[in-house]
């Protein structure tokens, strides 16, 4: 067996969480890869840190998954995906926090590779956010680097929109199978995006959206970028997770300050605070990726 074939086995195994498959990984980079000697489910478990609630359920999860081809085909439900063990799955990625061992796809892949601006923020956006993405995307940014969120309501659908409504390239990570659009409003922009630009995500088909899920798509963004801009947040927002996973990933952390009175500007502006580098024209972004 292929390493990659076995890599889409252990990423759809059951028990097993994303840490523990990335140190399996990192402990498979080790050693050579014998085709015809596969690890033990025992010795994954280990090496996984597999916890003893969740054994049983991924000793015959991989068991199942190595011996049933039809099975993995089923999972995978004809869509494309990309290793970690591929030549092009980004360097970037692969050395940020529990990568992504596999990822599922539709659309352009190559725009993984190029310049890539994640834009996070609030699920209850102001106008505000509408008029900073339209003052910030148009012209110089959207026809130089790709726009990449989470598709979910508020900030990320208005990157998204913004990029493609100004001819640019945006890239949406989600938090579902590829078939789920999650909320179901974005469903037609989903479309869209898998059409035209780039969708991907972790989860195989008909994986419903779970809150632990969000967290884990927030580490892919902050891993796939060069920077990451947040436009409006609260207060312990999920977008301040994404942009601290983009600090740990020594990524650049770029914010917009708004009002002081403002609820939806308090993450913003106390990212400021802490260091985030203020964003007030769109050159303030392509120093960034210049420099």
């Amino acid at each position: 067996m292929l390493l990659r074939d076995f890599l889409l086995r252990l990423h759809l195994c059951k028990g097993i969480g994303i840490v523990g498959k990335t140190k399996v990984y990192d402990w498979l980079t080790t050693k050579p890869w014998y085709e015809e000697s596969l690890p033990s489910s025992d010795a994954l478990v280990a090496i996984g840190g597999v916890s003893s609630h969740h054994q049983a359920a991924f000793i015959a999860s991989y068991t199942q998954l190595i011996q049933d081809d039809q099975l993995v085909n089923q999972l995978v439900d004809g869509e494309k995906w990309l290793c970690i063990s591929d030549p092009g799955y980004p360097e970037s990625l692969r050395e940020s926090y529990a990568c992504p061992i596999i990822l599922f796809y539709r659309g352009n892949l190559n725009l993984i590779n190029g310049r890539l601006l994640g834009i996070v923020g609030a699920r209850e956006a102001t106008s505000y956010s509408t008029a900073i993405l339209k003052h910030l995307i148009p012209g110089k940014i959207s026809h130089r680097m790709t726009i990449v969120s989470g598709l979910a309501k508020g900030v990320d659908k208005l990157a998204h929109q913004c990029a493609m409504a100004n001819n640019g390239k945006t890239i949406a990570v989600i938090g579902t199978g590829l078939d789920i659009a999650y909320p179901s409003a974005n469903r037609f922009l989903q479309e869209q995006i898998a059409r035209e630009h780039l969708l991907i995500t972790e989860y195989p088909n008909h994986t419903k959206g779970y809150r632990s899920h969000f967290p884990e798509r927030n580490r892919i963004i902050a891993g796939l970028v060069q920077s990451v801009l947040v436009t409006e947040a609260k207060h312990h927002s999920g977008s301040l997770i994404t942009a601290n996973l983009a600090l740990q990933n020594n990524r650049n952390v770029l914010a917009v300050p708004g009002p002081i009175t403002s609820k939806l500007s308090v993450g913003t502006n106390e990212l400021i605070a802490a260091g985030a580098k203020p964003i007030l024209q769109p050159e303030d972004i392509l120093e960034e990726f210049i420099s």
